[in-house]
């Protein structure tokens, strides 16, 4: 998704970028075909916004 962020208002648009393309993923998900891929997937991206909120929050204290 680009380079480093490290302006607060980017930060916040970045993460609410991420939020909404988990919105997109969960929306397009067919409950009946799903796998456990899929619900990996959502795990691991939901992960990597835990971690950017921690990185931010980091940031914020400063």
């Amino acid at each position: 998704m680009g380079g480093a962020v490290h302006d607060k208002s980017e930060q916040k648009n970045y993460l609410q970028a991420r939020f909404e393309m988990v919105l997109t993923m969960l929306e397009s998900i067919n409950p009946e075909e799903a796998g456990v891929e899929e619900i990996d997937r959502l795990i691991d991206m939901l992960d990597d916004i835990e971690n950017k909120c921690k990185q931010f929050r980091h940031d914020w204290k400063e």
